[in-house]
Protein backbone atom coordinates (compact mmCIF):
# COMPACT_ATOMS: atom_id res chain seq x y z
CA UNK A 1 0.00 0.00 0.00
CA UNK A 2 1.49 3.28 -1.37
CA UNK A 3 1.25 6.19 1.49
CA UNK A 4 3.78 8.55 -0.46
CA UNK A 5 3.44 9.66 -3.77
CA UNK A 6 6.70 11.82 -5.18
CA UNK A 7 6.67 13.90 -8.50
CA UNK A 8 8.39 16.62 -9.84
CA UNK A 9 11.93 15.02 -9.92
CA UNK A 10 14.25 15.62 -13.34
CA UNK A 11 17.06 17.88 -15.22
CA UNK A 12 17.39 20.71 -14.87
CA UNK A 13 20.67 23.55 -15.76
CA UNK A 14 22.24 25.31 -12.84
CA UNK A 15 20.38 28.33 -11.62
CA UNK A 16 16.99 27.19 -12.56
CA UNK A 17 13.64 25.72 -10.41
CA UNK A 18 11.97 22.64 -10.02
CA UNK A 19 9.24 21.78 -7.71
CA UNK A 20 8.76 18.30 -5.89
CA UNK A 21 5.27 17.39 -4.26
CA UNK A 22 4.56 14.44 -1.86
CA UNK A 23 0.98 13.53 -2.20
CA UNK A 24 -0.09 11.52 1.23
CA UNK A 25 -2.87 10.16 2.71
CA UNK A 26 -5.49 12.24 4.89
CA UNK A 27 -4.92 9.97 7.75
CA UNK A 28 -1.09 10.47 7.66
CA UNK A 29 -0.85 14.24 6.55
CA UNK A 30 -2.68 15.71 9.35
CA UNK A 31 -0.59 13.86 11.91
CA UNK A 32 2.94 14.06 10.46
CA UNK A 33 5.62 16.19 10.49
CA UNK A 34 7.09 15.86 6.70
CA UNK A 35 10.38 15.88 5.42
CA UNK A 36 12.40 16.13 2.84
CA UNK A 37 15.39 14.11 2.45
CA UNK A 38 18.14 13.80 -0.32
CA UNK A 39 20.98 11.61 -1.00
CA UNK A 40 23.45 12.15 -3.71
CA UNK A 41 26.19 9.15 -4.60
CA UNK A 42 28.29 7.87 -2.30
CA UNK A 43 26.71 10.11 0.49
CA UNK A 44 24.69 9.96 3.83
CA UNK A 45 20.99 10.66 3.20
CA UNK A 46 20.38 14.43 4.37
CA UNK A 47 17.77 16.10 6.06
CA UNK A 48 16.92 19.01 3.19
CA UNK A 49 13.43 20.73 4.73
CA UNK A 50 10.86 20.09 7.10
CA UNK A 51 7.47 21.38 8.09
CA UNK A 52 5.28 20.31 11.35
CA UNK A 53 1.76 20.11 11.41
CA UNK A 54 1.47 23.55 12.17
CA UNK A 55 2.94 25.14 9.35
CA UNK A 56 6.84 25.71 11.28
CA UNK A 57 9.51 25.35 8.75
CA UNK A 58 13.52 24.40 8.83
CA UNK A 59 15.98 24.06 6.58
CA UNK A 60 19.43 22.68 6.07
CA UNK A 61 22.16 25.73 6.01
CA UNK A 62 23.07 24.55 2.75
CA UNK A 63 19.32 25.24 0.62
CA UNK A 64 18.21 28.38 3.26
CA UNK A 65 17.19 30.72 0.73
CA UNK A 66 16.81 28.95 -2.16
CA UNK A 67 14.44 25.99 -1.47
CA UNK A 68 10.85 26.75 0.22
CA UNK A 69 8.71 23.83 1.97
CA UNK A 70 5.28 24.23 1.99
CA UNK A 71 1.84 22.31 2.83
CA UNK A 72 -1.49 22.44 1.17
CA UNK A 73 -3.55 20.91 3.76
CA UNK A 74 -6.64 20.87 1.50
CA UNK A 75 -5.04 18.49 -0.77
CA UNK A 76 -2.74 16.50 1.60
CA UNK A 77 0.17 17.46 -0.30
CA UNK A 78 3.89 19.28 0.55
CA UNK A 79 5.85 20.74 -1.78
CA UNK A 80 9.49 21.69 -1.88
CA UNK A 81 9.89 24.66 -4.23
CA UNK A 82 13.77 24.23 -5.59
CA UNK A 83 15.29 27.59 -6.74
CA UNK A 84 18.95 29.01 -7.89
CA UNK A 85 19.60 25.30 -8.48
CA UNK A 86 23.39 24.33 -8.01
CA UNK A 87 24.93 20.60 -9.19
CA UNK A 88 25.61 19.78 -5.46
CA UNK A 89 22.00 19.25 -4.66
CA UNK A 90 21.81 16.65 -7.54
CA UNK A 91 20.55 14.00 -5.75
CA UNK A 92 17.79 11.72 -4.95
CA UNK A 93 15.19 13.65 -3.42
CA UNK A 94 13.10 11.33 -0.37
CA UNK A 95 10.08 12.37 1.15
CA UNK A 96 9.22 10.95 5.31
CA UNK A 97 6.14 11.31 6.70
CA UNK A 98 6.97 11.17 10.78
CA UNK A 99 3.39 10.74 11.88
CA UNK A 100 2.70 11.46 15.35
CA UNK A 101 -0.60 8.91 17.07
CA UNK A 102 0.03 6.52 19.77
CA UNK A 103 3.32 5.46 18.19
CA UNK A 104 5.38 7.32 16.06
CA UNK A 105 5.68 5.74 12.56
CA UNK A 106 7.62 6.54 9.58
CA UNK A 107 6.75 6.45 5.99
CA UNK A 108 8.75 7.05 3.18
CA UNK A 109 8.18 8.00 -0.63
CA UNK A 110 10.04 5.97 -3.31
CA UNK A 111 12.89 9.07 -4.04
CA UNK A 112 12.77 11.21 -7.18
CA UNK A 113 15.70 12.32 -9.09
CA UNK A 114 16.54 15.29 -9.33
CA UNK A 115 20.38 16.31 -11.62
CA UNK A 116 21.65 19.96 -12.04
CA UNK A 117 24.07 20.22 -15.18
CA UNK A 118 26.51 22.90 -14.83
Amino acid sequence: QVQLVESGGGLVQAGGSLRLSCAASAIIFRNSVINWYRQAPGKQRELVAAITIGGRTNYADSVKGRFTISRDNAKNTVYLQMNSLKPEDTAIYYCNAKEYRATITDYWGQGTQVTVSS
